[in-house]
């Protein structure tokens, strides 16, 4: 049986080869841009750096900049080629994508935004005291977003899955850190306007692992067919197993 790697690199009109690749490696452009972004952020707020901070912030319209392109192109490739089968799910996986990496961006300038907030709070060692926990998720995230890009260039849907199971460890560790923050208002409420914002901050990180999610879930329409948003892992893990062990790719 043909597999959808080859597939997509299996046309008559070589323009149209082209195409489908050129979506492909802007895609993953952008999400380097957006994984880029988000650590970026999360160094300007630790290292209390405003000039990073700013930097960041200004760059979404860049971000903002590739989706429109990106869109605008996989709807020229839907009306002047009309793909079907394995190519229409490229295409619509990467406007699916494209829309979860805006939001990654739009979370990265949130996190600069409350960068730049929390400047003039801060001293060095506060920021390296305050922000382990931000630290130890930001790392986990930006590494999910990697893997989930990693795996859609490869149309890898066991690593897809790895990304979908990292999920739900990010957002055990949001909560738990989130408690410990909690803990600490109430021991000296001093601090409370720091330790909200860095819930905030948790918060946008723990909304970029759900993206990253999203993302994963993408490869997973795009390798084998199936949608899997709003079922449970272990739902979408029988399904991927029962379906491999049946009939292998979809074609």
């Amino acid at each position: 049986m043909v597999s959808d790697r080859e597939n997509y690199s299996r046309h008559i009109s070589q323009r149209f080869n082209d195409e489908l690749s050129e979506l492909k490696n802007q895609l993953l452009e952008m999400g380097g841009l957006v994984e880029k972004q988000i650590g970026e952020a999360v160094e300007a707020l630790v290292g209390n750096d405003a000039e990073k901070a700013r930097a960041v912030r200004d760059r979404d319209r860049e971000v903002d900049d590739m989706e429109r392109r990106l869109d605008e192109e996989a709807i020229q490739v839907i009306a002047l080629r009309q793909p079907a089968a394995s190519d229409l799910r490229l295409v619509m996986s990467v406007v699916k994508m494209v829309a979860d990496l805006e939001r990654i961006g739009d979370e990265a300038k949130k996190i600069a935004r409350l960068a730049l907030e929390m400047a003039d709070e801060m001293d060095d060692s506060t920021s390296q005291r305050r922000f382990v926990e931000v630290r130890n998720i930001s790392g986990h995230v930006r590494a999910m977003v990697r893997d989930a890009l990693d795996a859609f260039a490869r149309f890898d849907t066991e690593s897809a899955l790895g990304v979908m199971r990292e999920d739900e460890s990010v957002d055990e560790e949001y909560k738990s850190s989130a408690r410990a923050l909690v803990t600490h208002m109430m021991e000296d409420p001093r601090g409370i306007g720091l330790c909200l914002n860095q819930m905030w901050t948790l918060r946008a990180l723990e909304r970029v692992g759900d993206h990253a999610d999203n993302l994963a879930e993408q490869v997973i329409y795009l390798v084998r067919g199936m949608d899997v948003r709003h079922r449970p892992l272990s739902e979408t893990e029988r399904e991927l197993d029962a379906d491999g062990n049946d009939s292998g790719s979809a074609g």
